[in-house]
């Protein structure tokens, strides 16, 4: 009989572990949501319709041996984890996965593709109708939506009010990169109202038309029809039982060692944003994590020790602005970080979304994908 594998989380890292492993293993995937979200697109279908689609990637293509559960996980051990007071699947080896959560658009908590399809489009229709859109936090999810907006809404106004003084503070990224994305947007009449908080939050809900006016604790009024709260990402590890609660940190991050098992686990790993690497949380390091994880329990299924390390890769953005728009921070040959424009952003992420690369883990043809 196959030794089990229990994936709790079916985003970049969970889905691309559990496919790894769905030829060596008795897979168990667990995810709430109807679809794969791509959310690395879902900023495009924010306000652009033809993304709408493609941003939901079936999960019936994933695996061929294994088997897909949509429900929630109440409580996870060691060696099994519990869906309901009456049902838990038992599990050799645990792979936790559930990422973060973040305020829509940039993610969603809508479990149905259809209900999150149709906030999409409510949001797209109040921003048809708004003069003024207030985004609240200017790092790299306030300033990608700042640049989808005023790409597809020309006649929109923006302004974007963070309490540092700087966009970006969040990282350590090249001066010339934050220089680069602060010019590209004031150039599209984005309003930076920069080193005061809103002294109070809008009345409405995000993404809701709904005039309002607010003020930063400097007095500085801002008035406009829908809000975005592009801040505070939130990790998904309240499921955890007594014994691996032990290992979440400040923040709810969990303790993995090099070879990202959970410190004192050995059949158990942990992947992508709820892990205390020290990197930037993004989906390219969810799915390196996922590529040593399923070497490392392939191993041991085999009854080989688990080698495979991470190592966590320098600080790299890939920011669009839009389809054509943007900058990213990347390494050179030399191991040097490098500025990269507008047209090489748009390259390697600004056109496509990396689209293309999560149709081919989910068994779809890229042209196949609605556009």
């Amino acid at each position: 009989m196959q030794q089990r594998v229990v994936v709790v989380g079916g985003g970049y890292g969970g889905a691309a572990v559990a496919k790894a492993l769905d030829d060596v293993a008795d897979v168990v995937l667990i995810e709430p949501k109807d679809a794969f979200v791509h959310a690395v697109g879902a900023l495009r279908a924010a306000v652009d319709p033809d993304w709408q689609d493609r941003i939901f990637i079936p999960y019936d293509r994933l695996l061929t041996h294994g088997r897909i559960v949509h429900d929630w996980v109440r409580t996870a051990t060691p060696t099994q984890v519990r869906l309901s007071a009456d049902e838990a699947i038992d599990t050799d080896y645990l792979v936790l996965a559930t990422g973060t959560g973040y305020p829509f658009p940039a993610k969603f908590l809508e479990n149905q593709t259809s209900v999150a399809a149709a906030r999409l489009a409510r949001l797209r229709e109040a921003l048809a109708v708004a003069d003024r859109v207030l985004i609240v936090g200017a790092g790299p999810v306030g300033l990608e939506l700042a640049g989808e907006l005023t790409s597809s809404f020309r006649n929109v106004g923006v302004t974007v009010v963070d309490q540092e003084d700087d966009i970006l503070t969040n990282g350590d990224f090249l001066p010339e990169v934050r220089e680069s994305i602060r010019s590209q947007l004031e150039a599209r009449g984005v309003v930076f109202e920069l080193g005061a908080a809103l002294g109070y939050l809008p009345p409405s809900d995000v993404g809701t038309f709904e005039p309002f006016t607010v003020a930063t604790t400097a007095g500085q009024e801002i008035s406009a029809q829908v809000w975005f709260r592009c801040h505070d990402a939130s990790v998904t590890t309240d499921y955890l039982g007594t014994e691996l609660s032990r290992r979440v940190i400040g923040g709810g991050r969990v303790q993995v060692t090099n070879t990202l098992n959970v410190v004192g686990y050995e059949s158990v790993f942990a992947i992508g944003d709820i892990t205390d690497v020290p990197e930037s949380k993004r989906a390219s390091a969810a799915r390196a994590h996922a590529a040593v994880v399923a070497e490392n329990i392939a191993s041991l299924i085999a009854g080989r020790p688990a080698t495979a390390t991470y190592t966590p890769a320098p600080e790299l953005i890939v920011l669009p602005l839009g389809p054509a728009g943007g900058a990213s921070q990347l390494v050179d040959e030399s191991g040097a970080r490098v500025m990269r424009g507008p047209q090489e952003t748009s390259a390697i992420k600004g056109s496509d979304l990396m689209t293309g690369p999560m149709a081919d883990l989910f068994g779809r043809d890229p042209l196949t994908l609605p556009r």
